[in-house]
């Protein structure tokens, strides 16, 4: 670069850096705009700023919480596999294994409120309206015991629910009554190394893995006559489906989009996609981590016809001891017979 270049560019910097606008803000981002900040601005506080306008009732909620968060939290609040418990756990929190709830732990019913707007349901956050947030925390209530079931929640009578726990925090002190008394952090006869003793895996919090390991090399071999031979893909048959009964299984579909995903553009989410599901291997779907029964399933021939994967509907974790899926399973025979025709006519 030469002398006459150099100087340009110096003088264009400072010109720059000279400006007010630049000054301050180096030239990056705007400011928000008001509605911007408005999608944002969602918190709800315990005092009850930022609860918007509307009302639920225990009805309404039980039908809504069925559809919407059955699927994780079972039917009652109680939770369903690892999945959180809503309801219960009163008078266990001096326990040595307490159970924290909504009931039994959370002091704020706006914490419950909040998440709710905000979190839920899993994979689709935000899509519930207000009406149906009240609705969904007054059943959580009245799961819990705090409120009869023709109570109706609303902005008006929002902060005389009484939530059990809401004397059992104290506000955080530390920082004024203990970190002034704490000596240097100690930095003497410190470890050489760090072992790990415990892994998640204990806790069954750790995601399977692709596939069930073998137990040998030998198991692991593929024959070359194994390779040679063709792969038998299942022969699915058109059929006609009932377009109301189609509809149906959409509408009952709803308490499985929580994990699953249909049509074009699907992805694997807790669960795999079911895109032509019907009449597919089990375990086929490229990129989801089953369940080692699951795989082992697989290996052994498993093919989701109508029957098999009724059966599975019904009662997961009875038909497939060790799988993932948390879903506790369809009780209506008209509901599962309504998925499986919308899961068939995804699959045509």
């Amino acid at each position: 670069m030469s002398k006459y270049h150099k100087l340009t560019v110096i003088a264009s910097l400072m010109t720059l850096l000279a400006a007010p606008a630049y000054s301050e803000t180096y030239g990056l981002g705007r400011p928000a705009l008001p509605e911007e900040v408005a999608a944002w601005d969602l918190d709800v506080s315990p005092d009850g700023t930022g609860l918007p306008a509307g009302s639920g009732s225990v009805l309404d909620g039980e039908d809504i919480f069925a559809e919407q968060c059955a699927v994780c939290h079972g039917d009652f609040a109680e939770g369903v596999g690892n999945w959180p418990k809503l309801a219960g756990g009163a008078g266990t929190l001096d326990h040595e294994d307490p159970l924290k709830t909504v009931g039994s732990y959370w002091p704020y019913l706006s914490t419950t409120w909040d998440y709710v707007n905000r979190s839920m349901p899993f994979g689709n956050a935000q899509s519930l309206e207000p009406d149906e947030v009240y609705a969904i925390v007054a059943y959580i209530l009245y799961s819990n015991d705090l409120v009869d079931e023709d109570f109706v929640l609303n902005k008006d009578n929002f902060l005389e629910v009484e939530m059990p726990n809401a004397g059992g925090f104290i506000l955080d002190d530390r920082a004024e009554a203990e970190y002034v008394n704490f000596n240097d952090a100690c930095m003497t006869n410190c470890k050489d190394s760090v072992e790990i003793t415990m892994r998640a895996l204990v806790l069954d919090v750790t995601p399977e893995e692709t596939a069930a390991k073998s137990g040998t090399a030998a198991e692991d071999q593929v024959t070359e006559a194994d390779a040679e031979q063709p792969v038998q893909e299942p022969v699915v048959e058109t059929v006609a489906l009932d377009p109301e009964l189609v509809a149906k299984g959409a509408k009952a579909f709803k308490k499985c989009k929580a994990c699953h995903q249909v049509g074009e553009g699907a992805k694997n989410r807790t669960g795999p996609i079911l895109n032509g599901i019907i009449g597919a291997t089990a375990g086929q779907v490229d990129g989801f981590k089953y369940s080692k029964p699951m795989m082992a399933a697989a290996e052994s021939g498993l093919v989701w016809n109508e029957q098999e994967l009724a059966a599975f509907l019904a009662k997961p974790k009875k038909y497939m001891k060790g799988t993932k899926m948390s879903f506790s399973g369809l009780k209506k025979e008209k509901d599962i017979a309504a998925i499986l025709a919308y899961l068939q006519s995804v699959s045509q």
